[in-house]
């Protein structure tokens, strides 16, 4: 971590043809909005290592979420992205990131929106790969979508709040395991890059963040319906400390026999499962409901 304004060093940065982001915050007045889930991060070394890890950005598609004020934009272009694609949806920022849209001609677009809204996986030239410092409160259920979406994602290099991160990496019979981690690792190989401290961001957060990146798997990791297994896990840690077959009778009256059925003891607890033995429930579900049936 550098002190004092890490947008003043460095050659990459005196490359750029832009001002330093304090410069250009102060210009327009701009500060960051807590109700959007809203930290600038300022510091050159991050915001290049982000972009570094996202690499190879020279082909396909960059696709960003919430640049404010284009702190990790500068760095993706400058670092060699051939398209940028960013999707912001507060208005005050649009201005800056037309600036930096005229300092590299042709290599970004702008999309004023929610991203929620916004189907990413349609959005420029195969291989897209998402890289962003979430908002925290979107972080959760972008993600899910994304992962959904399969391989029309090469990589999602994403910061997210530290628990969050720790839940995404999580084993089972540790205190973080749990449906995230199932819903992440099934369709995602999912590495931890690094940590970055509150005191790196403006204004800064109440706690640490994750740089975690996500490589969709070409198949999930283990047959399963995708929507069954939601079901099974939402209800496996609904209540952690319930037994499975209390906790599954929700999903079917049938669950003890269905555990029993798969090699699960009717007394094991959601944390103790392996993804492979919530893939088999899942399967389990499915079949005794017959193949088109709703749970």
């Amino acid at each position: 971590m550098t002190g004092g304004d890490p947008t003043d060093g460095g050659d990459k940065a005196r490359a750029l043809p832009l001002p330093p982001l304090r410069e250009v915050i102060a210009k327009h007045g701009l500060s960051a909005n807590r109700a959007l889930g809203q930290n600038f991060l300022f510091d050159l070394n991050l915001t290049g290592r982000i972009a570094r890890a996202a690499a190879p950005l020279d082909v396909g598609t960059v696709i960003e979420i919430g640049p404010g004020p284009g702190g990790l934009t500068r760095a993706l272009l400058d670092h060699g992205a051939r398209k940028v694609i960013v999707i912001e949806r507060d208005r005050r920022f649009l201005p800056v990131l037309a600036e930096i849209d005229a300092a590299y001609p042709g290599r970004l677009s702008v999309i004023e929106g929610d991203a929620l809204k916004v189907d990413a996986a349609k959005l420029g030239d195969g291989p897209r790969r998402i890289v962003a410092n979430l908002p925290y409160n979107v972080a959760t259920p972008l993600l899910m979508a994304w992962l959904e979406a399969g391989t029309t994602f090469a990589s999602l290099t994403l910061m997210f709040q530290k628990e969050v991160a720790d839940r995404l990496l999580a084993k089972p019979r540790t205190k973080d395991y749990g449906r995230l981690s199932i819903a992440a690792q099934w369709r995602a190989d999912v590495k931890r890059l690094f940590d970055v401290p509150p005191r790196a961001f403006t204004p800064p957060p109440k706690v640490t963040s994750t740089v975690v990146q996500l490589v969709p798997r070409a198949e999930p990791l283990y047959p399963a319906d995708g929507k069954v297994l939601e079901k099974v896990t939402a209800a496996a840690f609904g209540q952690r400390r319930k037994m499975l077959r209390q906790s599954l009778r929700q999903v079917s009256p049938q669950a003890e026999e269905i555990l029993v059925e798969v090699g699960i003891a009717p007394t094991a607890r959601g944390e103790e499962l392996s993804i492979e033995q919530f893939c088999a429930l899942a399967r389990a579900f499915k079949a005794r409901r017959g193949p088109t049936a709703p749970l």
